[in-house]
C-alpha cells in the first residue's frame, strides 16, 4: 500500500504530465509577443502541479482502500470472495471483477461436481462390498457344511456363487471406467445377433435352471457401436430379465428398424414394474417394489446400462405392465455419430 508503489502504477500519467508542463512552459517562454515573464510561467506551472498533486493524493487514498481489501482477499479464505470484492471504479476494473466472479463460479461448480462424484463412488463401493460379501459368505457356509453333499452338488453351487462374484467384479470395473469412456471405446459395425447370443450363453445356466424359453430374430443385423460396452448393456438387461421372470417364463429379443433408428427390444414375461416406479428405474440405487421384494437388487445394473447407452449415443426406454411383462428397448439412432466423451 506504499505511496511509491501507487506512483509506480501512475508513472505513465506522471511522465505525460511532466512532458505537457515542459511543453507549455517552453511555448510561454518563446512566445512571440514576449509578454510572459518567468514569474508568470512559474506561477502557472505551480498551479498545475498543485492540481495534479490533489488528483494524485485523492487517487492514492482510493487506491489504498481498494488495495487493502484485495490484499485481505488474497491472504484469507475465498469463501465469500464475490461478496467481499471492492466496488470497481473503472470499466477495466468492472471487467476484471466480472472475470473473477465467473472463474470463482466455475471453480465452485467444479468442486461441487468432484464432491458429488466422490460421494457416488463411495456409495457404490459400500453397496458393492455388501453385495459381493453375500456369495463369499454363502460359499464359506457351504464349505463348512459340506458333509453329506455330493461333489457335483458342491461344484454346482460353488459355480453359481463364483458367477455372482464375477458379475459384481465386472460391474465394478465398468463403473470405474465409465468416466474415462473416451479413452476406452471403439465404434465399429457390430453384429447385434452375436452380442445377444454371447449374453444368452453367459446366462445359459440361469436359463436352464428356470426353464426360461428364449427366442430372437434370425436375420443378421448390424449396428454402429462399441462391442464391449454394448455387450455389458445387453448383459445387464438380460440379467434383470432373468431375475424377475418366473420359472418356465419366456424372454423374447426382437429387432426393428425405420428411417430414424434401429431398436433392440428384450421382453420378459416377469413380474413387471409398478407404474409409479417406471420413471425411476434408471436412477442410481433405485430398486423400487421389485428390488425390495428381491434382495439381490442393488439398483446399479440399469443405472450403469443407461449411462453407457447415453455415452454411446444410444438410448434406453422401458415399457411394462405389473404382473405381465417388461420390455427394455435399446435405440440406435441412424445418425449416431454424436458420442459423449
Amino acid at each position: 500500500m506504499s505511496f511509491l508503489r501507487y506512483l509506480d502504477d501512475k508513472r505513465y500519467f506522471l511522465i505525460f504530465f511532466a512532458g505537457m508542463l515542459s511543453f507549455v512552459a517552453l511555448m510561454m517562454f518563446v512566445s512571440i509577443e514576449g509578454t510572459y515573464r518567468v514569474g508568470d510561467i512559474m506561477y502557472t506551472l505551480s498551479g498545475c502541479v498543485l492540481l495534479a498533486a490533489v488528483y494524485v493524493v485523492g487517487g492514492y487514498l482510493r487506491w489504498r482502500t481498494r488495495s487493502r481489501i484485495l490484499h485481505d482477499l488474497v491472504n484469507n479464505r475465498w469463501d465469500e470472495l464475490t461478496v467481499a470484492l471492492p466496488e470497481p471504479l473503472t470499466y477495466e476494473q468492472r471487467q476484471y471483477t466480472a472475470l473473477i466472479k465467473k472463474l470463482y463460479s466455475n471453480k465452485l461448480e467444479a468442486i461441487g461436481k468432484l464432491q458429488d462424484e466422490k460421494k457416488d463412488f463411495h456409495d457404490f463401493i459400500v453397496s458393492w462390498i455388501h453385495e459381493v460379501k453375500l456369495p463369499i459368505t454363502a460359499s464359506t457356509l457351504l464349505f463348512r457344511n459340506s458333509a453329506g453333499k455330493s461333489v457335483e452338488e458342491l461344484i454346482h453351487v460353488f459355480e453359481d456363487e463364483l458367477f455372482k462374484i464375477d458379475h459384481y467384479v465386472e460391474q465394478a470395473l465398468f463403473y470405474a471406467r465409465i468416466d474415462s469412456f473416451s479413452k476406452d471405446y471403439l465404434i465399429a459395425e457390430v453384429s447385434l445377433n452375436r452380442i445377444v447370443r454371447n449374453s444368452v450363453r453367459k446366462y445359459a445356466k440361469m436359463f436352464v435352471a428356470k426353464r426360461v424359453h428364449f427366442t430372437m430374430w434370425e436375420k443378421e443385423e448390424w449396428v454402429h457401436t462399441d462391442a464391449k460396452w454394448l455387450g455389458y448393456i445387453v448383459d445387464q438387461i438380460m440379467s434383470n430379465a432373468l431375475k424377475y421372470v418366473g420359472d418356465s417364463g419366456s424372454i423374447v429379443c426382437s429387432f426393428e428398424a425405420d428411417n430414424e433408428e434401429k431398436r433392440l427390444s428384450i421382453r420378459d414375461t416377469g413380474i413387471g414394474i409398478k407404474a409409479e416406479d417406471i420413471g425411476r428405474i434408471f436412477e442410481k440405487g433405485f430398486t423400487g417394489a421389485n428390488g425390495r421384494q428381491f434382495a439381490k437388487s442393488t439398483g446399479l445394473g440399469l443405472y450403469l446400462a443407461n449411462r453407457m447407452a447415453v455415452k454411446l449415443g444410444h438410448r434406453l426406454s422401458v415399457q411394462s405392465e405389473e404382473g405381465s411383462y417388461t420390455t427394455l428397448t435399446l435405440h440406435f439412432p441412424n445418425s449416431n455419430h454424436l458420442y459423449e466423451m
